[in-house]
């Protein structure tokens, strides 16, 4: 065998050697690849799995990362930046509206793992001098979440940013959360909070416009203005339209011709108001509000399909009322409401469980982050929007609040001889003016005010059993409205709507329905009312105005101290006819325990 020949087979075992060291080496690093990408996919299963079972109550909350949690916090922190959008300065402490994170609600999962950080005035920029632990977070709508800090103190830049806590750097893109370039801390008495689509129109909602209370305005001063295209960098509105209607707090105009025919697109726009300076401004003369509203479209919402509307729906708006939402929902699911929606106005006691496991049970509840305060007419013109296509008639009513049906006229001989109004009763009510009527379009039913009845405890059976006197003349009314019925300015003094022209109310008496409000109770229940009205245009306690208006409890004045007398005021007639009801119809009737009662000791 010739040289040449003795190196081409040489060179033929170096090729075979290195193709088979080459297959080695790929599969060898494809193997790894592999098998990080599983440990990685087991890591996020493990972190993002929520369990739903009542016996599995994870225990566990660190102020310290351990090394395999520090990990999982990396790698959120790359697949799930956060980004702070905007600000509103409250009275009470800073909302930060923050993008990103929202995955199988990490951000809200992770408020242990943030902390404020806040700039001085003095220094050089993104120079941190203090930090405080995030008050709350929790999810607003399709776009964003919330998260609160502690009001800065005075020396303290406003624009208080985010960090992960134990972390010293400054927070960059890179470190997975960043500030916008606008970084303007908008004040809550002067700023556009939030807009809804109605069909061809956007409604927003407006603080600082300082209408009159249950008026009609001149819309002529208004006009809304869109953001589009590159306005996240340039912020620029580019398209606005006429102002139709206005009162209140909220403006309605219609879309622009261009949106209007991107109806996919028109959710999470930005959208602002445009005020004329002065009466006799011109049409291109307008000062734009501040805003963060950002267009919510109601179709993004999961709805009823196939089964039509449904026919009873209930409104309310809370603040730390978790204790009394079960007894409230399922006494009026048995008297028909088939659907809830829950306006939860800054709520820290743990609502959003009580919420997530009434729906687990069926109830049909969900809940709506209303992160503004002293809004609740706003928030029921939303809530009313929102109820639109979905609920035939709605109920706009507070959670100590429940309807009594006695049926004591002789209209009713067959409920006279049952001696109780069946179950599904208030449904089977409103239908029958559905039916009998294309006019009616708002029940009002009359209340009365109960007091807390002798007791110095919260009563264990539930308030409709345990309050049992009342002052003797009802107080106000309540409302059940149909929402497609209303005015187009959404107008409503919490109690009741105006409707359109050619729609009326009427009056239910007495003997067909009222409505008990366990107004006052227990002064440890009433003192934490006392401390926060939601309504726009109704005094708070401790102001010194409209001292002798319903909405106030008479006699108490404008200190949360207790009267010597408390337990026995606001007692004028006993009244037992819901507790009556109650213990007679929905107790068991072995042990005489009531549903709320067995659900609230699982």
């Amino acid at each position: 065998m010739d040289s040449s020949e003795q190196w081409r087979k040489r060179k033929r075992i170096l090729r075979q050697s290195y193709s088979s060291h080459s297959q080695l080496y790929f599969f060898t690093v494809r193997s790894l690849v592999l098998c990080l990408s599983f440990l990685i996919f087991l890591c996020l299963l493990s972190y993002t799995i929520s369990f739903n079972s009542s016996d599995f109550r994870p225990l566990l909350v660190v102020s310290r990362l351990s090394n395999s949690a520090k990990s999982i916090q990396d790698l959120h922190k790359l697949l799930l930046p956060l980004k702070v959008e905007n600000w509103v300065l409250f009275p009470d402490d800073v909302l930060l509206l923050v993008t990103g994170g929202r995955n199988n609600g990490f951000l809200k999962k992770g408020i242990a793992e943030l902390e404020c950080v806040y700039y001085s005035k003095s220094v050089l920029e993104n120079a941190i001098v203090d930090k405080q632990n995030v008050l709350s977070v929790d999810e607003y709508d399709e776009f964003r979440s919330i998260v609160r800090c502690p009001i800065p103190s005075v020396n303290y830049s406003t624009a208080v940013n985010l960090r992960w806590h134990g972390e010293n750097e400054i927070l960059r893109e890179e470190n997975g959360l960043w500030m916008s370039d606008k970084q303007t801390v908008h004040s809550w008495e002067n700023v556009a909070y939030a807009a809804i689509l109605d069909g061809e129109n956007v409604v927003l909602f407006v603080k600082g416009l300082n209408l009159r209370p249950a008026r009609k305005s001149d819309p002529g001063q208004f006009s809304c203005h869109f953001g589009l295209g590159n306005w996240e960098t340039d912020g620029r509105y580019m398209l606005r339209t006429k102002a139709m209607v206005a009162a209140q707090e909220v403006v309605r105009c219609s879309l622009p011709r261009s949106i209007r025919d991107n109806p996919d697109k028109v959710s999470g726009i930005q959208v602002t108001i445009g005020v004329a300076p002065h009466v006799h401004a011109r049409g291109h003369e307008r000062v734009l509000l501040p805003s963060v509203a950002k267009i919510f479209d109601t179709k993004s919402e999961g709805k009823r399909k196939g089964e039509g509307k449904y026919e009873l729906c209930a409104c309310t708006m809370v603040w730390n009322q978790a204790f009394a939402l079960r007894e409230w929902i399922m006494y009026h699911a048995w008297l028909g409401v088939e659907r809830w929606f829950i306006y939860d106005n800054n709520s820290d006691d743990g609502i959003d469980e009580v919420v997530r496991e009434l729906d687990l049970e069926d109830y049909n509840v969900t809940r709506h982050v209303w992160p503004w305060i002293k809004t609740q007419e706003a928030g029921f013109s939303h809530c009313a929007l929102r109820a639109k296509h979905e609920c035939n008639w709605v109920s706009f009513m507070d959670v100590d609040e429940f309807f009594y049906l006695p049926y004591s006229t002789p209209r009713h001989q067959r409920f006279r001889e049952l001696g109780y109004a069946g179950q599904n009763s208030l449904r089977t009510l409103v239908t029958n003016f559905s039916s009998s009527s294309n006019t009616i379009a708002e029940i009002r039913t009359s209340c009365h005010s109960f007091g807390p009845s002798g007791l110095n405890s919260p009563p264990a059976q539930g308030v409709t059993v345990g309050y049992t006197c009342r002052l003797q003349s009802p107080e106000r009314h309540k409302s059940i409205i149909r929402p497609d019925a209303l005015d187009t300015t959404l107008l409503n003094v919490v109690h009741h709507f105006h409707l359109r022209k050619g729609f009326r109310y009427l009056n239910l008496p007495e003997s067909t329905a009222v409505l008990n409000h366990y107004k006052y109770q227990v002064w440890e229940v009433f003192r934490s009312k006392f401390y926060r009205r939601v309504a726009t245009y109704v005094a708070d306690w401790q102001q010194n105005q409209n001292e002798g208006s319903r909405d106030r409890a008479p006699g108490l004045g404008t200190e949360a101290i207790e009267p010597p007398d408390w337990r026995l005021k606001f007692c004028e007639v006993w009244d037992t006819g819901l507790r009556d009801f109650v213990l007679s119809n929905l107790a068991d009737c072995s042990t005489g325990v009531l549903p709320w009662e067995r659900s609230s000791s699982r």
